[in-house]
């Protein structure tokens, strides 16, 4: 078993097997966006490699840092690296056909966001923290590899100015963690984050739900 799948031990050994195969597809997606990020700034091979790197695997370093959890699981699992590194450099290869596929795209970019947010909140558990940490690192395993790549590529984060993203990932880890305090199945605990964290971010896409914008224009000097 892997390392990701050692800390995952509130689950049976079907449901570790099924959050692994939702992490592969989530780091294959966000590698992706990754890449197609890169590619709207013009960079070349090696920038599309490194923004696709950060954006599926910095969230979980950056936890894994944070909470002092080592050895951080892609230096044990290169597998994961390759799989990053292959899908970013084939979606310069499919680019142009990406935007037929926008909608089966958003949905594992959803399914993605919802499985970060728990694992996160996982490992935070097994490592016995407090409730607000385990939210947080159920955050920025969530968000903080689309944060990175926008810094990177000279942009405001999309999850502070325009979509409902972090809210999501907040949604899901509290949703997650209530469910556990009230003792429900794990099976069913999975279900009903994945349902509701998935349809959550498809109903913000689709009728664009924002959070209010604070804006001050007041000049100081």
């Amino acid at each position: 078993m892997d390392s990701l799948s050692s800390t995952l031990h509130p689950f049976s050994n079907l449901d570790i097997n099924m959050m692994l195969i939702i992490y592969l597809i989530a780091i294959t997606a966000e590698a992706m966006s990754g890449a197609l990020a890169a590619g709207r700034r013009r960079m070349d091979i090696f920038g599309v490699a490194v923004i696709a790197f950060v954006t599926a695997l910095g969230g979980g370093t950056i936890r894994d840092v944070t909470l002092g959890n080592y050895p951080i699981g892609w230096t044990q699992h290169p597998e994961y690296v390759y799989i990053v590194l292959s899908a970013g450099l084939l979606t310069t290869l499919v680019a142009r056909y990406m935007h037929r596929l926008k909608q089966l795209f958003l949905m594992l970019d959803a399914l993605g966001l919802v499985a970060f947010s728990v694992i996160g909140c996982t490992i935070a558990l097994a490592l016995e923290y407090p409730i607000v940490v385990v939210i947080i690192s159920g955050m920025l395993t969530g968000i903080s590899g689309g944060v990175m790549r926008d810094v990177l590529c000279n942009q405001v984060p999309v999850v502070f100015r325009r979509e409902l993203y972090a809210s999501v990932s907040l949604f899901v880890c509290v949703l997650f963690l209530l469910m556990k305090w009230l003792g429900v199945g794990e099976n069913i605990t999975m279900l009903v984050c994945f349902g509701c964290g998935v349809a959550f971010r498809m109903l913000a896409i689709r009728f664009h739900w924002r959070l209010p914008v604070f804006s001050y224009q007041q000049r100081w000097e």
